[in-house]
């Protein structure tokens, strides 16, 4: 007689719903493991802003905070494409230059041939997808290393400018809409309407992420964590376009001067369709697959040439708008156009905002945030009275601290296992 035996069952495990407490903790064993993301830049925009409204009240004025936007917004936009590149572990030291080229085509095209706008901003834009394509291409195809290729890139791209605008001759810029770009101001109900579609849709997409994550039994964030990060960007927008739809004109009878900077929801628009491209689609996750290991990247079929050459090409295709943006501003372009410190401001707000010089780690988020830091400095120190001297050792002081705290970051992860 056989007998079989009976396996009783136990009560099945279940995993409790995740609380605010919870959440903070695994939020602190990231950072202690090394997983410090964009926390450094928020802090150090914190700790900046506090200290120059102390020294200096106007830094606190609805006009100055109107002027970090439009004087940030350039190098915010170059240093957006930088991400990409920076995400590779790569390095594009000609993005400075490569917007004043496409500044320069703009110019010439809208200016000297009387070309409508449009065309003129797609010829800019068009040029710097050629720009990066040839680069990408030198760096993929034929292995030069992108320093040499981009520094190369740097050097010609100082020659062609001046041969684009005649040797050292200005180009005004004198078309309403482009001049309008870094010039003017939505209307504040305008302004409103968009804070509100923001948030409405910020608060759409999180929601919707929470519910997809419980019904498919997915560890997700608290609900009370989920309308703070909704309330939060409510309390940013909010204030952000409270303040800039004061009265910053001097004499209103004169000049009305009130509203959202246009370039800022430009920016927004570039920063959502970026954001969307790395965290949301295969190809994003390919970008990130390629900058954490090359190699594992190619051996699981990803091409890793196209990938890189793609990088390029939105990193100068992301200089040409920061081109148009700064030829917007100055209203003419000169041979100084991408040069001097555009540059070096791109890369460090890109760094100084999380994006490793390493690779595989990094958000567009983060050139926001870090070109804010810039700004903020530069915008500070000059309502200080400092020279131009101590606002480049400051920026180098906290660029070099930026990369300090990347790479003791990834040393702290490779540690701890988490990388």
């Amino acid at each position: 007689m056989t007998t079989t035996a009976v396996r009783k069952e136990g009560p099945a495990t279940v995993t409790p719903p995740p609380t605010v407490g919870s959440h903070l903790r695994g939020y602190w064993g990231r950072v202690r493991g090394g997983d410090i993301g964009a926390l450094p830049a928020v802090l150090g925009l914190i700790v900046l802003c506090t200290v120059f409204s102390i020294m200096r009240p106007s830094f606190l004025t609805a006009g100055n905070f109107a002027n970090l936007f439009t004087q940030g917004a350039a190098v915010t936009l170059i240093a957006m494409g930088l991400v990409f590149v920076l995400l590779l572990g790569e390095i594009d030291l000609s993005a400075g230059f490569a917007s004043g080229v496409c500044a320069a085509i703009l110019a010439n095209v809208a200016t000297k041939a009387g070309y409508p706008w449009y065309v003129a901003v797609l010829a800019a834009i068009l040029t710097g997808v050629v720009i990066g394509t040839v680069l990408g291409f030198l760096v993929a195809k034929i292995g030069i290393p992108s320093f040499v290729v981009t520094l190369a890139g740097f050097l010609a791209f100082q020659g062609i400018v001046l041969m684009l605008i005649s040797g050292g001759a200005n180009i005004p810029v004198n078309d309403e809409v482009l001049v309008a770009i870094s010039n003017r101001n939505l209307p504040p109900a305008l302004g409103w309407a968009l804070a509100a579609i923001a948030v409405g849709g910020y608060a759409a997409v999180q929601l919707l992420r929470h519910r997809k994550r419980l019904a498919r039994g997915l560890t997700t964030d608290p609900m009370a964590v989920v309308l703070a990060r909704i309330g939060g960007l409510t309390l940013i927008l909010g204030i952000a376009v409270y303040i800039l739809n004061q009265e910053r004109s001097r004499n209103v009878l004169i000049n009305s001067l009130k509203g959202v900077p246009i370039v800022v929801p430009i920016i927004a628009v570039l920063l959502i369709v970026w954001t969307f491209v790395l965290q949301r689609t295969s190809y994003g996750r390919h970008i990130y697959a390629v900058g954490g290991n090359k190699e594992a990247a190619r051996r699981a079929g990803i091409n890793v040439d196209r990938i890189r050459i793609s990088v390029f090409v939105i990193c100068s295709s992301m200089a040409a708008v920061g081109g148009i943006v700064a030829a917007s501003r100055a209203n003419s372009v000169d041979p100084n156009t991408g040069g001097s410190n555009v540059l070096l401001y791109a890369v460090g707000a890109a760094v100084i905002g999380g994006t490793s010089l390493f690779g595989g780690k990094g958000r567009v988020l983060d050139a926001v945030l870090g070109g804010a830091v810039v700004a903020v400095i530069d915008n500070g120190m000059g309502l200080m009275g400092y020279s131009a001297g101590v606002k480049y050792v400051v920026t180098g002081v906290v660029l070099l601290l930026a990369a300090s705290v990347d790479a003791l970051s990834r040393r702290r992860a490779t540690a701890s296992g988490t990388r």
